[in-house]
C-alpha cells in the first residue's frame, strides 16, 4: 500500500514576526510515488497582488526606516547635549584651577622688590 505524498506550503495568516510558518497538506492531485508537490506563495496571486504586497512592503521598510532614523537624530540631539554640558563644566573647573595656580605661584615664588 501506498503513502500519501504530503506537499509544505507557507501559510501567510499563522506568521507571527518575520517568522513564516509552514503546514503540511494532503496533496489535491495524485502525483507519482517520490514527487512532491510544493505550493510557492508566489503561485497563489496574481502579477497585481504580488506588486501590490511589493509596494506595501517596501512603504512599511520605509517607514520603519523613518521611525528608526528619527530616533537616532534624537538620540544624537541628546549625546551632543549632554558633551556641550560637559564642556562647560571642564571650562569651569579649568578656569578655576588656573587661578588657584596663579594664587599658588604668587605665593611660592620669591617676591623681588
Amino acid at each position: 500500500m501506498q503513502k500519501p505524498i504530503m506537499a509544505v506550503t507557507r501559510d501567510e495568516t499563522a506568521a507571527t514576526g518575520d517568522m513564516p510558518t509552514y503546514q503540511i497538506r494532503a496533496p489535491t492531485t495524485a502525483l507519482p510515488q517520490g514527487v512532491v508537490m510544493a505550493a510557492s506563495p508566489g503561485s497563489l496571486h496574481s502579477p497585481q497582488q504580488l506588486a501590490e504586497e511589493a509596494t506595501r512592503k517596501r512603504e512599511l521598510r520605509l517607514m520603519k526606516n523613518r521611525e528608526a532614523a528619527k530616533e537616532c537624530r534624537r538620540r544624537k540631539k541628546e549625546y551632543v547635549k549632554c558633551l556641550e554640558s560637559r564642556v562647560a563644566v571642564l571650562e569651569v573647573q579649568n578656569k578655576k584651577l588656573i587661578e588657584e595656580l596663579e594664587t599658588l605661584k604668587d605665593i611660592c615664588s620669591p617676591k623681588t622688590d
